[in-house]
């Protein structure tokens, strides 16, 4: 059997921006220590990115993953020149044309696996994102079993299954309503301005049309892979596949063997997060705040937030993204002409760029996690057994929300009121007519959801005991004999078997 799996290959392919492309490489890493062969399919920009991550892990663990460059037609489909990932997007509204750029890598890789093919080299099976519909062609093709790998939170695609199916928005007047979402194993109220795409305007027809494809090309899968594992959201585990009906793997969280993950640092040691961290005496007492690749605010937010995390007398690592963007450019004078950086220097640390998320998160300084909510950050802070002040903007962010306040217990709501649409990174008047809207967060609400948060009291410490019960939940499950160490063997065991079918 071991020689069996040992001669299995994987295509994986997955969406080319940052929140997709951690997960998959983080299986990658996962399903190659069984003994397969897997290739990840790359773009050159993205490809740079990746590699040192991945050349560190395959040498430090033997493992047998490699990276299949194919181009990326930007300026073809109306993108600029390098833009190879959607966090690189200069508006939201070009969404369109990325994934329509997507869709030319399926000619390359056809070319690829024929010329496999032509060796006896066909690949075991393929892995798409589920945001790749066109992956269906090729396993259809090629006959080859394909696995659809879903990024998101099984609670939040039950929940948006039972929304729509149900037709409960047809009764809903306003954005601003709360409703309870029907049939689902615990009482939850959203409003409709807190839905996936409830800000889609100029490009919502063109978006829908492609979650449409989306939904359709899971029908022909061999079976579903999701980031979850089966103690964390059974209930919803359960009646997903009851909505599916299809085998399911709960394989994650994937980000367990990435503590020392190659895009947070190479050399945690030399990490100037780390040492800060490492400086801090008291455990449990640093706020960690950080908000994704694809979370843009206006500099009148950034503004907010700044003194709102210093206003709290609590010690912070705040991360924000680099780059050359109006509300970026204009913050970073604000920060200068404050002298913030100097002012906060004891107990507040501002970190640009990548951080070591995983390494940070599981530092014994850190008692907080200040999320967007992106479900690989909420896994990351459930790992790390953290409670999570929850700061949702678009998605399904506000359904992982949801599920960490009303569900696990274990956050705080900063006080979001509705989804944020993605502002273009090019406009120079993104400030002042925020406040007041109901997705800006005023210094006062952020300063109350962190004394909240780390409050010492009952309430505090109960939430603190629940997020250490599911970071050692979470641990067990990537452990040999838990569930999710158990649904990758199981896979990989239904892999040899289809592929054995599906021999031409």
């Amino acid at each position: 059997m071991a020689s069996q799996v040992n001669q299995l290959h994987i295509l994986l392919i997955p969406l080319m921006t940052q929140s997709h492309l951690i997960p998959f490489t983080d299986m990658a890493k996962l399903l190659a220590r069984r003994g397969p062969t897997v290739t990840i399919v790359m773009t050159p920009l993205n490809s740079l990115r990746f590699q040192p991550f991945i050349s560190e892990q395959t040498s430090k663990y033997r493992l047998k993953i490699q990276f299949l460059e194919l181009p990326f037609p930007c300026r073809e489909n109306g993108l600029p020149q390098g833009c190879e990932n959607m966090d690189s997007l200069p508006s939201p509204d070009l969404a369109p044309n990325f994934f329509t750029a997507c869709k030319f890598l399926q000619e390359p890789l056809e070319k690829w696996v024929r010329e496999k093919m032509e060796f006896g080299e066909k690949p075991s099976c393929i892995i798409s994102d589920f945001c790749l519909p066109w992956s269906e062609n090729i396993a259809i093709k090629f006959n080859i079993p394909r696995f659809v790998f879903i990024g998101i939170s099984v609670f939040s695609a039950v929940c948006n299954f039972k929304i729509v199916t149900s037709k409960v928005l047809e009764r809903i007047k306003s954005d601003s309503d709360p409703f309870q979402i029907p049939d689902i194993p615990d009482e939850i109220y959203v409003t409709r301005g807190q839905l996936p795409h409830a800000k889609s305007q100029s490009t919502g027809e063109s978006l829908n049309a492609i979650f449409n494809e989306f939904k359709a090309s899971q029908l022909s899968a061999d079976g579903i892979l999701v980031n979850s594992f089966e103690e964390l959201e059974p209930k919803y585990l359960n009646e997903y596949r009851n909505i599916k009906k299809k085998k399911i793997w709960s394989i994650g969280p994937v980000s367990y063997m990435s503590r020392d993950r190659g895009l947070d640092s190479i050399n945690e040691h030399d990490n100037c997060s780390i040492k800060w961290l490492n400086e801090r005496t008291k455990p449990g007492s640093v706020v960690y705040a950080c908000f994704g690749s694809l979370s843009h605010f206006s500099s009148s937010q950034l503004k907010e937030l700044a003194t709102g995390l210093e206003s709290s007398n609590h010690p912070f690592i705040w991360v924000i993204r680099k780059g050359d963007h109006y509300s970026i450019r204009r913050f970073e004078k604000w920060l200068e002409k404050e002298n913030f950086e100097e002012r906060v220097k004891e107990r507040g640390l501002v970190f640009r760029g990548w951080a070591p998320q995983v390494s940070i998160l599981n530092h014994p300084a850190v008692g907080g996690f200040l999320t967007h909510c992106g479900w690989n950050s909420t896994l990351d802070g459930v790992s790390a057994g953290l409670p999570m002040i929850t700061w949702p903007m678009f998605a399904e962010q506000f359904h992982n929300e949801n599920f960490i306040v009303k569900v696990l217990k274990i956050g705080v709501k900063v006080g979001v009121k509705e989804t944020v649409e993605n502002r273009r990174r090019d406009e120079g008047n993104d400030d002042d007519d925020q406040k007041g809207s109901p997705g800006f967060v005023t210094k006062e609400d952020i300063r109350k959801a962190i004394e909240d948060l780390m409050d010492e009291g009952d309430e505090g410490e109960e939430r603190r005991r629940r997020a250490r019960e599911v970071g050692e939940m979470a641990n067990r499950t990537v452990g040999e004999g838990g569930s999710s160490f158990l649904n990758i063997s199981l896979l990989i065991q239904h892999i040899s078997e289809q592929s054995n079918n599906h021999q031409s």
